[in-house]
């Protein structure tokens, strides 16, 4: 197996400096995910632009992308079908409004209609 070769852009930066006024910073963190009672989500129903076919938006998702993602996989998971996230939206496969509403009310979310 060949060995990656480093750069110093691999380390992340500085990786010496004799500079006694320098301070290195660390990144700062994005934005915490709220916690859901905090969160307002809307949920409806769409299907312009996608041939005919049904598909439940949840929209007004305020956080991380990768807390975005898992709410969309645990939906996904719990109606049993398919969808994506694109554009800060969750699109969940059918006409799963009851089923997406009662599972974020269950997760404290608040539910716009």
């Amino acid at each position: 197996m060949a060995k990656k070769k480093l750069g110093l852009s691999d380390l992340g930066g500085l990786v010496f400096s004799t500079d006694p006024d320098l301070i290195e910073h660390e990144p700062e963190e994005e934005s915490s995910v709220s916690h859901p009672s905090e969160q307002r989500l809307r949920v409806r129903i769409d299907k312009k632009g996608r041939k005919g076919k049904v598909v439940t938006l949840v929209e007004g998702f305020e956080g991380r992308e990768e807390a975005l993602q898992n709410l969309a996989r645990e939906l996904k998971t719990y109606c049993g079908t398919g969808g994506s996230v694109k554009d800060q939206q969750i699109i969940i496969q059918g006409d799963m409004l009851a089923k997406v509403r009662s599972k974020l009310l269950l997760d404290g979310y608040h539910v716009q209609k």
